[in-house]
């Protein structure tokens, strides 16, 4: 759009030269002049100031002066209008804009990059932009690139995710997790196995459309795969054979009007509820979250319903389930107090 806009200006700007240039000659040609003064009285006809001509005005000088008015001064006028709008609204507008953006994500850590932003990614976005956390989208559709700027508080850089600069301007040394959601198996093969090399500690999610794909992506550096296909079809079934449950699990995590989320803690040390018993953290009475498992720092497994006298150790992870002031309360008692 930006760019049309300028190739409208430069067809302007070249028809206000040609209308000087002709006026120019014009008036050498009429009064017998030089070429700066042809040029000064070209200058002032078509501005309309009505400073002192240069020669006599003959009348066919004063014919070429006629024409040369009409056609020019709603040209000139028109020209103008269009460049300061340009230069306000359009250029410097977008260049303040884009810097702005650029140093903001030169400043986030810790914060997650979605490589494409179609179907799949909208859905991240909305959940990202829901529970505050901090992102950046990279995508190469124009198209979709213009329906990101409509939105506030947007960070985005455009460009080819499998691109490792372009992942670069992403922040990626700092980030904390990535998810490729390109519609083909082979970009977000690429784009894992960039970013794998770029971040040797980044979390990385990775869609996989055909089901040989996992492999790969796992393969490329991918922590886990996510088949949208598969999931799908996973949930019509149990929309069909367990519709409660389905429905309870939507109003936990899916729907627009949601009250409850399920949440990860990680206990530090120095909390509150650091080298404590599960049932004298008293997590259920100090926040009213439902402790459903715990996850130790070298388990891979998960421990579902764990007992009271579990021991809650640094890098355990909490699987908890509640309102979010509810997990708000749970991150503060298992923060680090040391510094405080």
């Amino acid at each position: 759009m930006q760019m049309q806009y300028v190739h409208r200006i430069i067809l302007l700007l070249s028809f206000l030269f040609f209308v000087v240039i002709v006026g120019t000659f014009g008036y050498m040609r009429l009064l017998g002049v030089d070429f700066l003064n042809g040029l000064y009285m070209t200058i002032i006809t078509i501005s309309t100031v009505g400073y002192t001509e240069v020669a006599d005005m003959t009348e066919g000088a004063q014919i070429f002066s006629i024409v040369l008015i009409v056609t020019s001064v709603g040209t000139v006028g028109f020209v103008i209008s269009k460049l300061g709008s340009f230069f306000k609204e359009g250029y410097l507008s977008e260049s303040w804009r884009k810097g702005k953006m650029e140093k903001s994500i030169e400043q986030l850590k810790n914060h997650y990059i979605i490589c494409g932003a179609g179907e799949t990614g909208g859905y991240i976005i909305d959940q990202f932009k829901r529970r505050n956390v901090p992102f950046v989208i990279v995508e190469q559709d124009s198209e979709v690139i213009e329906e990101l700027k409509e939105e506030e508080n947007i960070l985005y850089v455009q460009g080819d995710a499998t691109n490792e600069s372009i992942l670069q301007h992403a922040n990626i040394q700092k980030a904390k997790g990535l998810v490729a959601t390109l519609s083909k198996d082979a970009d977000n093969v690429y784009v894992v196995l960039t970013a794998r090399e770029m971040n040797k500690k980044l979390h990385i999610v990775a869609r996989a459309i055909a089901s040989k794909a996992h492999e790969k992506m796992r393969r490329a550096g991918a922590n886990y795969t996510v088949s949208p296909n598969e999931i799908g079809g996973r949930k019509m079934a149990a929309m069909l054979l367990k519709p409660s449950t389905t429905y309870f699990m939507d109003s936990v995590i899916h729907t627009q009007d949601i009250t409850l989320d399920l949440e990860e803690i990680t206990i530090q040390q120095h909390s509150e509820i650091w080298k404590k018993e599960l049932k004298a953290a008293k997590i259920p009475d100090k926040t009213g979250l439902i402790v459903l498992a715990i996850k130790k720092e070298n388990d891979d497994t998960f421990r579902f319903n764990p007992p009271g006298e579990e021991i809650l150790e640094s890098k355990d992870k909490i699987i908890v389930i509640g309102k979010h002031e509810q997990i708000e309360a749970l991150r503060q008692l298992a923060k680090d107090t040391k510094d405080e």
